[in-house]
């Protein structure tokens, strides 16, 4: 097993101490604090007199009365489509996903969405069932997604989106802002794995 080794990678534009891995195939940074300061009851300001402002809270200079505390560090993934290409990943990684076919056999308005999107039951035959989806493809008309086949991955946890409960994925190509839905070959059955 290798061990996953941190090297500083300097300052991000917040001033916050940044660590990457050094593993090429790791997405995430970790954004440590310098320093964080607090307001000390009776301290006072960069010029001596008592900080008896509140919007002066935190004190502008380290050695004014101010206190220094620890702050854990913050995770940052970077999602591997955004900096640099795709990230690496193993078979047995990819086998863990779960992707199927199913016929989506259901689709309201989803006027609560904060984008534009469908709330979907797709069918996804006797093993798995009827599950719900919140899909932002409002590119297609309902008539036209009613029936039709699509590939979901369907071992995601459930995701609360607003009022709805997603529970599947539903997979397409991305243009813009634009969903292409993947579709299965005719003979597809609701249920069938993706592999």
């Amino acid at each position: 097993m290798a061990l996953d080794r941190r090297v500083d990678a300097g300052q991000d534009d917040e001033g916050m101490a940044v660590t990457r891995s050094s593993r090429p195939s790791a997405a995430c940074s970790v954004r440590t604090p310098r320093r964080e300061r607090s307001r000390v009851p009776g301290s006072r300001s960069v010029d001596g007199t008592p900080d008896s402002d509140s919007a002066s809270a935190t004190a502008i200079s380290a050695g004014v009365g101010a206190a220094e505390r620890p702050v854990p560090p913050r995770r940052r993934c970077h999602p591997p489509v955004y900096g640099g290409g795709p990230m690496e990943i193993t078979f047995d990684d990819f086998v863990k996903v779960d992707m199927r076919v199913g016929r989506i056999v259901e689709v309201e308005e989803f006027p609560e969405a904060r984008r534009p999107a469908w709330k979907l039951r797709v069918d996804f035959g006797e093993e798995i069932g009827v599950k719900r989806s919140s899909a932002q493809i409002t590119n297609y008309p309902r008539e036209e997604l009613e029936g039709r086949l699509v590939v979901a991955v369907v071992n995601f946890p459930p995701r609360q989106i607003g009022p709805v409960r997603s529970e599947v994925l539903v997979l397409g190509a991305m243009r813009d802002d634009t969903v292409i839905l993947l579709e299965p070959r005719p003979g597809a059955e609701p249920g069938d794995r993706i592999a």
